[in-house]
């Protein structure tokens, strides 16, 4: 019998999750199955332990659920524990581990696919949710000269800030007190792409040495990356790469093998392209 994972989130119809690791399942050989669990915030706290209890696997998580799923671990990764998010979890002897790969997903499309050197650069953040609380430690490591958290609302991002800055030279603002100088790496992890708005920032944050980073997506531009080619980026990449990465981090928590995310970041490109959504990849049996 196959082994059963799933992605928990509200709503998760339009999730790429079930043929990312369909095609992931199908390379490596494992066989698996993957179905998409739509929970809502009310029924999260009961669907989720009721999954396990049924013989799920593993499960990812996505939004709202990546904190509440934190509190339901019976362990926590050092990376989870620190991002108080968990958007993989692995079922062991021991119980439930949660761990956060949407940091070292992040990470490996920065530095992999997009080819940028982050040590000594200045990176700002917008938003200080969920989806800068899971990211803010691996880009801290890569020892950039400053990262500003930016918020619409302070008490948030200073928060978040206060948090990580054992890390490294991590600090906080609203949208309006950036400031006129221009970063290196300029990451949107508010939602406002979804709502086809982009954050109140300066002009001047942007430079034709930036590189303007959406970790929303979707197969036309988001209202992001169109703001930053407007603004006379250097790049502009929406968070495909990140989506995948972090997928095969977490495959390679569940499976113990690690697969080549290249050939399926090609395919997502494609659908993108085509301007569809593919549906699930059963792996060979």
């Amino acid at each position: 019998m196959s082994d059963v994972y799933g992605v928990f989130g509200y709503p998760v119809e339009h999730s790429w999750s079930p043929f990312i690791h369909g095609m992931f399942a199908r390379q490596t050989g494992q066989d698996i199955v993957y179905h998409l669990h739509e929970s809502t915030p009310e029924q999260f706290r009961e669907d989720l332990p009721d999954f396990f209890r049924d013989g799920g696997k593993g499960a990812n998580i996505t939004l709202p659920h990546k904190q509440v799923a934190a509190e339901l671990m019976d362990e926590l990764t050092p990376r989870a524990r620190r991002a108080a998010a968990v958007n993989t979890i692995l079922a062991t002897d021991h119980g439930l581990l949660g761990e956060n790969t949407d940091g070292a997903g992040l990470v490996t499309d920065l530095k992999s696919n997009l080819g940028l050197v982050l040590r000594g650069s200045r990176i700002l953040m917008l938003g200080a949710g969920g989806a800068a609380r899971g990211t803010l430690g691996p880009l801290l490591e890569l020892k950039p000269r400053t990262l500003l958290v930016a918020n619409r609302t302070r008490d948030r991002a200073l928060q978040l800030a206060q948090h990580f800055q054992d890390q490294g030279p991590v600090s906080a603002c609203l949208f309006d007190e950036i400031g006129r100088e221009s970063f290196d790496l300029i990451i949107n992890a508010t939602s406002a792409s979804l709502l086809g708005e982009v954050p109140n920032i300066p002009e001047t944050a942007v430079s034709s040495g930036s590189v303007c980073y959406d970790m929303s997506y979707g197969v036309r531009e988001t209202s992001f990356t169109a703001w930053g080619k407007r603004m006379g980026a250097g790049a502009c990449a929406q968070g495909w790469g990140m989506l995948v990465e972090q997928a095969a981090e977490a495959f390679f928590l569940w499976r113990g093998v690690k697969p080549d995310s290249g050939p399926v970041l090609d395919a997502l490109r494609k659908h993108v392209a085509a301007g569809t959504q593919p549906g699930a990849v059963q792996p060979d049996r």
